[in-house]
C-alpha cells in the first residue's frame, strides 16, 4: 500500500479529484498555501495499492498542467523587501508529488 501526496494549484485540484473518484480512487482534499506566489494550493492524499500508483500519477500529471500566467506581485510585507510594481510572467501549475510506503491502512 502507498500514500500518494500531490500538491497542486486550486485550479487543477477539482479536475484531479473528479478524475481520481471516477476511476474508483478515494482521495482527501486539503487546502494549503505556500510557494513563491503564496497562492492557494490543494494537497490531495490518496491511499492506493502499489499496482495503481502509476495510474494515479498519470491522472495527476494529466490534470495539473503547467502554464504561463501574468501576475502582479503583491506589496511586500516587510520593509526592505524588493518590490516589482509591474506585472510579471511566471510559470504556474504542475504538481509536486510524494509517494510513500504505508505500514498500516484501515478504512472504517
Amino acid at each position: 500500500m502507498k500514500l500518494v501526496i500531490a500538491i497542486l494549484q486550486d485550479k487543477d485540484a477539482v479536475h484531479a479529484v473528479t478524475e481520481l473518484n471516477r476511476r474508483g480512487f478515494r482521495a482527501t482534499k486539503l487546502a494549503s498555501t505556500g510557494g513563491f506566489l503564496r497562492e492557494g494550493n490543494t494537497t490531495i492524499l490518496a491511499g492506493v495499492e502499489e499496482k495503481d500508483v502509476e495510474l494515479v500519477l498519470a491522472i495527476v500529471r494529466r490534470t495539473s498542467s503547467v502554464r504561463e500566467e501574468t501576475l502582479t506581485p503583491q506589496t511586500p510585507n516587510q520593509t526592505g523587501e524588493p518590490y516589482v510594481p509591474f506585472p510579471v510572467e511566471v510559470t504556474v501549475g504542475g504538481a509536486t508529488v510524494f509517494v510513500v510506503d504505508i505500514d498500516r491502512y484501515e478504512k472504517f
